[in-house]
């Protein structure tokens, strides 16, 4: 388990990694890379309905998560021997790669965390007291909030998600924000919850009508979540093995 921040600490390696001059392979273990796995869920694919549906459940996570998190392992290894190559140029055509599915890692891995059976303690506003009277003191109350935040995710043209994120880390002021794409929240701000607008994650069920996605997500939103992120006593973490 390795905190998110440190999938951008090792782009920032700048040290030359060398191969073995026998021609064996890059150790990627002992050069400090290790690859990711999909988390599990918190809870079955079929417990957010009638919100999410089982099915849309079922693709996003093992099939669209899993892809995000096998093109990312993939990235990083080819990312290794570009420098171990001294490939300038495949090094920087990688980037983008990297940065789109390890975005989509991350941002994932916190959408299933802020998302709880409907009818739940978790799902319940009062499990976010002071996340709840920060939001009353921003937005002059919840459903305030709610229905800016809901404004928010309805103008994201094309596929992104929407957070509400704490400016500059524990202790700072609430604020919503979009984010292309797979682009994660970056900056040294801190996301309390995130809802993902991407067609996949509503479209078998609810087709185009994106408003009643939004509508119902806030029966499913995890506000004991919300609450230990906001109190900067949660560590969110991505799953990872030691070797690829």
């Amino acid at each position: 388990m390795v905190n998110i921040a440190s999938l951008w600490q090792y782009l920032a390696l700048q040290a030359p990694l060398h191969s073995s001059m026998s021609g064996e392979p890059l150790n990627l273990t002992k050069m400090g890379l290790t690859t990711y796995t999909l988390p599990a869920l918190p809870y079955a694919y079929n417990a957010l309905e009638p919100h999410i549906s089982a099915q849309i459940m079922e693709l996003h996570h093992s099939k669209h998560h899993q892809a995000y998190v096998t093109n990312l392992n993939k990235a990083l290894e080819s990312h290794v021997a570009a420098v171990a190559a001294g490939d300038v140029a495949a090094q920087i055509a990688l980037q983008q790669t990297i940065k789109f599915n390890g975005g989509g890692h991350i941002n994932h891995s916190l959408f299933w965390k802020n998302l709880a059976p409907a009818g739940t303690e978790e799902t319940r506003a009062d499990a976010a007291k002071g996340l709840v009277a920060e939001i009353d003191r921003t937005w002059g109350g919840l459903e305030n909030f709610k229905k800016t935040f809901s404004a928010a995710l309805l103008g994201i043209q094309g596929s992104g998600w929407g957070w509400l994120v704490q400016e500059g880390g524990h202790g700072g002021s609430l604020r919503i924000v979009t984010t292309k794409d797979q682009d994660p929240v970056v900056g040294g701000d801190v996301p309390i919850l995130g809802v993902d607008m991407w067609e996949h994650a509503y479209y078998l069920q609810y087709l185009n009508g994106k408003a009643a996605y939004v509508e119902n997500i806030w029966n499913v939103i995890n506000w004991k979540t919300a609450e230990e992120r906001f109190q900067g006593k949660s560590e969110d973490k991505l799953e990872e093995k030691s070797e690829l």
